[in-house]
């Protein structure tokens, strides 16, 4: 059963070539959010297994920590799986304090390190 990810806050550009690698290594949908509303929008709509999140999303320049730590809080979308792209250990780390998943950031996208974190919540 082909697995549904919500990609928050990335530029188009962005949001094309992590929608392609992870359709190249997983049977999966992409959708994406531009802000952190419309992303607890579509959360509130329909089933989502995963979550990636930009460190700081294109549209408004906002932090996506403050998403991570608003979906992590809240009993709708607690249990649902995010995690935070970036290339900084440090926003990593809060994160994860926050509840996410340990991330990736987009250097990593490709590396089996990043699929292999990924393959944990879209392999069936």
């Amino acid at each position: 059963m082909k697995k549904t990810v919500l990609d928050v806050g990335n530029c188009r550009s962005d949001h094309a070539w992590i929608a392609a690698t992870l359709q190249s290594h997983f049977d999966v949908e992409v959708l994406r959010a531009v802000s952190a509303a419309e992303a607890i929008q579509t959360l509130e709509s329909r089933s989502i297994d995963l979550v990636l999140v930009n460190r700081r999303l294109d549209q408004d320049g906002s932090e996506g920590i403050e998403l991570v730590r608003r979906l992590k809080n809240s009993p709708k979308t607690a249990a649902t799986p995010v995690m935070l792209i970036s290339n900084f250990p440090e926003a990593q780390a809060a994160a994860v304090a926050a509840g996410a998943e340990e991330g990736f950031g987009k250097d990593h996208l490709d590396s089996p390190d990043t699929i292999r974190k990924l393959g944990r919540f879209l392999d069936h």
